[in-house]
């Protein structure tokens, strides 16, 4: 019987639902402010037995093919690596990016464009550490991040179990 994890950004919260039945399509309200708009979590799951690995994973904001194609790159390319030059890194990086469609933020950008320039990687950390610390180094879809915004703040957990 499945668990299904829905994050309600009005409460900052995920909660759990549990349903009779394998539903990928339902989505219920926040039971604690009655948001509609909860978005379904990818969380931790297990299996029993042997299963069948089924694709659809269209609730992933990322393909899945692109990311294993682009995995299987820096698998490759890493091991090309010269670990003294910082510009190869950063292209790698790129190359990463591009071949997945997640953006980088802004603070991981200008890293990566110092890099490129040949700036010592650890000057660059100990410069910019807390403003690529405070910024998510992807943004998917197209959604900018702010440089320098706050940490996010970590949701709570509610272990309680609702019906889907």
């Amino acid at each position: 019987m499945p668990v299904y994890e829905f994050y309600c950004n009005d409460c900052n919260t995920i909660y759990n639902f549990f349903s009779k039945t394998v539903n990928t399509t339902k989505i219920p309200v926040c039971p604690r402010c009655a948001n509609k708009n909860l978005s379904r979590q990818v969380s931790m799951f297990s299996v029993a037995g042997k299963a069948k690995e089924d694709s659809d994973m269209d609730d992933l904001p990322i393909d899945e093919s692109r990311m294993e194609e682009a995995m299987n790159m820096l698998a490759r390319e890493s091991d090309k690596l010269n670990e003294d030059d910082p510009a190869q890194a950063a292209r790698l990086m790129r190359r990463l990016s591009d071949m997945t469609g997640l953006e980088l933020g802004e603070g991981m950008t200008e890293a990566l464009n110092r890099m490129e320039k040949g700036e010592d990687p650890d000057m660059i950390e100990s410069e910019m550490g807390d403003m690529i610390e405070s910024e998510d180094p992807f943004i998917i879809s197209g959604k900018k991040g702010k440089a320098g915004r706050k940490k996010r703040v970590e949701p709570f957990k509610d272990d309680t179990f609702y019906d889907l």
